[in-house]
């Protein structure tokens, strides 16, 4: 029986089908075994790094060099697609990993702003979120790091293909760019995602459910990618 966490790890490879010869850079270890799993399936010119200075195959043999100085050329000129995790995202796509509460006097403080500003208006960003929540997917974000569509105009690079739970995929294909349910992962309902969503996301009628891995998808997941089930302990259902 295929796990919810092999169906996210299809969701999360799917983000980088069509994506030609660019720099895949997954956050996350769900992320990551679908980016290689990408890689060894129907994206082979995807580029995987070990994010230092190497281009590594998916078995970690390096294959090229990536100076500091090519990476950044890759980052502003649209070439990588980073797939991002979010202390809190909204409904267009903004997304913050700095703190929680007013920025002067935060309740919590986290990570910083780090990189987000410069990987969402400068190459696609998409984001992992392992465990769906209305602490996650909130009305407003705290505070704006990584930049949503509202916020977006004249970035000629912007774009955010996907968002990636442990309840289904989102995308922003939508006349406004809201947020919008792309599928369900099988065993979760929309009434599901809507108690666990801060706002309210576009529903259509007939909403699909992700797809099946197939059988070579689901071998390479489990004795080639991650044969100890590491996968498991990030999705547990």
């Amino acid at each position: 029986m295929t796990t919810r966490a092999e169906y996210c790890v299809i969701a999360c490879a799917e983000a980088w089908r069509g994506a030609g010869e660019i720099l895949a850079a997954p956050m996350g270890l769900i992320p990551s075994v679908g980016a290689r799993l990408a890689r060894l399936t129907f994206a082979p010119d995807l580029l995987l790094t070990d994010g230092e200075a190497m281009i590594v195959r998916p078995d970690g043999t390096v294959e090229g060099w990536l100076p500091y100085r090519q990476h950044l050329a890759l980052v502003t000129g649209g070439r990588r697609h980073v797939m991002m995790g979010a202390s809190q995202l909204d409904r267009y796509g903004n997304q913050n990993i700095s703190c929680i509460g007013d920025w002067a006097r935060p309740k919590r403080q986290l990570l910083g702003v780090r990189g987000a500003p410069v990987n969402t208006l400068n190459n696609p960003t998409s984001y992992w979120i392992p465990r769906h929540s209305r602490r996650v997917f909130v009305e407003r974000v705290d505070m704006v790091c990584g930049v949503g569509y509202d916020r977006a105009a004249g970035a000629r690079h912007h774009r955010i293909p996907r968002v990636v739970s442990d309840l289904g995929v989102f995308d922003f294909a939508t006349p406004d760019h809201r947020m919008r349910l792309a599928s369900l992962h099988p065993g979760v309902s929309v009434g599901q995602v809507r108690e666990a969503t801060g706002f309210e996301p576009v529903v259509e009628d007939e909403v699909p459910y992700t797809r099946e891995p197939t059988a070579q998808e689901l071998r390479l997941i489990r004795e080639v990618l991650d044969p100890g089930d590491a996968r498991a302990r990030e999705v547990a259902a």
